[in-house]
């Protein structure tokens, strides 16, 4: 999986210089699931947030409204923050591993503008959603130096992540090929094959790229 190659990979480039994680995800799912620990009404506020989330990132839908859009950029200006923080860190000359980036070819979901799917109900949700895009055209137009791309299908996504809707699942594993990461080199792993050899093929690459 994603986390355990990450591990490794820190521990083998720690070995050459300094190396840092950087996580550029939302983070929203770990904060959804404190709300459910909540005693009594946890999993109700839950429920209606994530029906909320799940309007406006579906295309055709109506973004709620002006609350919901201010929460969603909200958590758009923390990636940014975690980005440029990542940026910072590759200048002082340190590697860095990121764990998921931002990209503008899938707006709603997969690290893409939250607020382009859905359609604004209002001037301001509009003037936001443009706003919001242009910090993600802004982020994803940093190339990455490489992706370690790992591919899985369906069946087995649905093992590991079963808290998971299936078709949400579907929709990201089909789009997945179209994520180009601004012609970045991408290594294309199959998460089905044996542990340890994707982790030689994944080293193998960051070899190759630390050379050049």
């Amino acid at each position: 999986g994603k986390s355990t190659l990450t591990a490794d990979l820190l521990v083998e480039l720690a070995k050459r210089g300094p190396v840092a994680r950087c996580y550029l995800g939302l983070g929203s799912g770990e904060i959804g699931n404190r709300i459910k620990r909540w005693p009594l009404v946890g999993p109700m506020i839950e429920a209606r947030l994530a029906d909320k989330a799940r309007q406006t990132r579906t295309k055709g839908e109506r973004i709620p409204g002006l609350a919901t859009a201010l929460v969603i950029y909200a958590f758009s200006l923390l990636r940014l923050h975690r980005f440029r923080r990542m940026l910072d860190l590759r200048r002082r000359g340190v590697t860095v591993v990121t764990d998921r980036y931002p990209q503008t070819v899938v707006p709603g979901f997969y690290d893409g503008p939250l607020l382009s799917a859905a359609s604004a109900a209002s001037r301001p949700v509009a003037w936001l959603a443009a706003r919001e895009y242009k910090l993600y055209a802004w982020m994803a137009g940093h190339r990455p130096d490489l992706v370690i791309r790992l591919n899985v299908d369906v069946a087995t996504a649905s093992a590991r992540k079963p808290d998971h809707e299936p078709e949400a699942l579907r929709q990201k594993i089909a789009v997945t090929p179209l994520l180009s990461f601004a012609g970045a080199p991408i290594v294309e792993l199959d998460s089905c094959s044996p542990y340890p050899e994707v982790r030689e093929v994944a080293l193998a690459a960051i070899d190759r790229t630390m050379r050049r």
